[in-house]
Parts: C-alpha cells; structure tokens; sequence
C-alpha cells in the first residue's frame, strides 16, 4: 500500500486531530454508498481505513515512523541483535544464525529455533503443516501482535431487536456481511463474528464487532424493560369511557377506558414491554385527549353552555 500520509493528504508532522480531521473527510467522499457507480471505491474507502488505522493510532504511527511496521501494519524484519556472537554463522542474505548445540554440543546465543519464531512465528509451523513434513523446530507462537479486528455500527428497528432477523452490514473495507440478529438484542450490545475481520498474512484472521444501536420508534418509546405509548383518545370516549385498542409488540389489545379519563392518565399492561435477562418488563399506556380537526359550532356551543354551568379551574394548585 502506499504510505498512509499520502493517501490521508497530510504531512507526516500532522497533529493528531489534523489526521483525524483528513480521514472523516476523505471517508465521507469516498464511501461506497455515495460512489454507487463507481467501481473502484470500495478500493480506496479500504486504502483510506488502512491508512488511519496506521497514522490514526498513536502506537502504530510511532511504529511507522520508528520503521517498525510497513504501510500495511505489519512488522518489517529489523536484523538479529548480536549477530557477532558466538556460534554465529553466515547464513541466507549474509545474516548470522545462532545454533544450540546437540548433546553433548557447545552452542552460544539463541538457538535457529528462537530465530525462526522471532521471524516467523506461527506461518512457520503452518507453512510445514501445509507442505505435509513435520517441523524440527518448536514454535510458541509469539512475536509482533497485529490487530485485525474490525468494528461497525448497526441500527436495528425495536421488533428486529425483539425478534431478531437477518441483515446487511457493509465493513470498512468494503465488503458486505449478512448478519443474524438474535432475538432480545439490547442497545450497546456487540455481536461478533469470529474471523470475519480483517487478514494478514502470517496471522489468524481478526473477528468483526458489531455494537448494536435501536433506531427511534414511531409510537414506542423504551424505558429499561418497560415500553411507554402516547394513546390519543377523542373527547367522548374520554368523558363517557369506553374500549380502544392499543398497540403491542405482538398483536393489539383492548383496554377499558373508565368514564371521566383525563388527558395524562397511565395505564399499565403487564407483561407487554420487553424481555430481558428473563425478566419481561409492561407497556405503560397514557392517555392523550385529541379534538376533532376544524371547528365545530355544535361542539363549541355544548362547551360554552357547559362552562357556565359548571365551571372548574383545573390549574388552581399552580398557585
């Protein structure tokens, strides 16, 4: 890849919120979902991530910088310390490896195993694996940790985190996902996909992290395990009680309005809000008295004719 400076547009003395501030704005311009007739966009959206994942981190960029790591974050052999040691002999590229000795045997410095693990790590022992022999060397599987972990946001609806469901998720590389919402998803919670992150070679494939995020309902709103709901209900029913049907997560139910309801009066349903962590919360129901649209002179009339009858100051608390 080319080096990340170039392809974020900035100089590599770039403070910390310049090089953010180029990414978000080079990430807007060249996301896929604006670029839907441009093929290479995908390309470039992944070139720009790959770059702030290297600069963007404050490790990483010193690493970068120290020649540490390439363009790609991953480690650049820097040389055998104490290549002058004892028992050192030149080997390929004019380096010196170190042997341990067999019984019996002297040996200075770190053995040919050390090295090949301090340069190879596990590809080692999984390129042997593949050629179908045995490796002599024994590998523990250290050196350079990468981070080849991918993390997204989605937005799902309140009854696909109810009742769960497939969806698409699109990576910053680039790539889309279909994903499997379990049911009873919460919001901050993260799902994730166990190597469907980003690759290196020479190393397992990252996981992909999904947190999870609820999109605004229309009606409901979320209060912890219980669920809330504005009902309107229209002046008559309000004064001369009634049933109205209410609306749930599952199907719609009737409740009894009593007569003389006044508007801001809650109602609770149990067990109609949500589940979780086996404890299923209610769906508390307040009631909203709505006029009819326009004016209407009979209305208008029983109310003046009513006012002087029976007048009442419902604010008289309020001092």
């Amino acid at each position: 890849m080319r080096d990340p400076y170039e392809v974020l547009g900035v100089q590599r003395s770039a403070s910390a919120a310049t090089i953010k501030s180029a990414y978000r704005k080079l990430a807007k311009k060249h996301h896929p979902d604006n670029n839907n007739n441009d093929p290479k966009a995908a390309a470039r959206f992944a070139e720009i991530n790959t770059a702030n994942e290297i600069v963007g981190d404050e490790d990483k960029r010193k690493q970068f910088d120290r020649g540490e790591i390439d363009a790609d974050g991953k480690p650049r052999f820097q040389g055998f310390p104490g290549g002058g040691g004892a028992g050192g002999r030149a080997g390929p590229g004019g380096f010196e490896y170190s042997f341990r000795g067999g019984p019996g045997g002297g040996g200075g410095g770190g053995s040919f195993e050390d090295i090949l693990n301090s340069m190879f790590g596990n590809a080692a022992r999984a390129g042997s694996a593949r050629a179908g022999r045995a490796s002599p060397f024994e590998f523990d599987g250290g050196g350079v940790g990468v981070d080849l972990d991918l993390s997204v946001a989605m937005t799902v609806s309140l009854e696909e985190s109810v009742r769960g469901g497939d969806k698409r998720v699109r990576l910053p590389t680039g790539r889309e996902l279909n994903v499997k919402i379990p049911p009873g998803v919460t919001a901050g919670q993260q799902i994730r996909l166990k190597g469907q992150g980003d690759t290196a070679q020479g190393h397992p494939p990252g996981d992909l992290l999904i947190t999870i995020s609820i999109a605004p309902h229309p009606f409901f709103k979320i209060d912890g395990n219980d669920l809330r709901i504005d009902l309107p209900v229209t002046l008559y029913e309000a004064v001369l009680g009634g049933k109205v049907r209410v609306p749930t997560l599952g199907s719609a139910v009737e409740l009894s309005i009593p007569k003389n309801t006044s508007s801001g009066r809650t109602f609770r349903l149990k067990g109609k809000g949500l589940s979780k962590a086996g404890v299923t919360g209610d769906l508390y129901v307040t009631t909203r008295i709505v006029l009819p649209d326009g004016n209407d002179a009979e209305l208008e009339a029983l109310m003046q004719t009513w006012r002087e009858r029976n007048p009442y100051n419902p604010r008289s608390d309020l001092g």
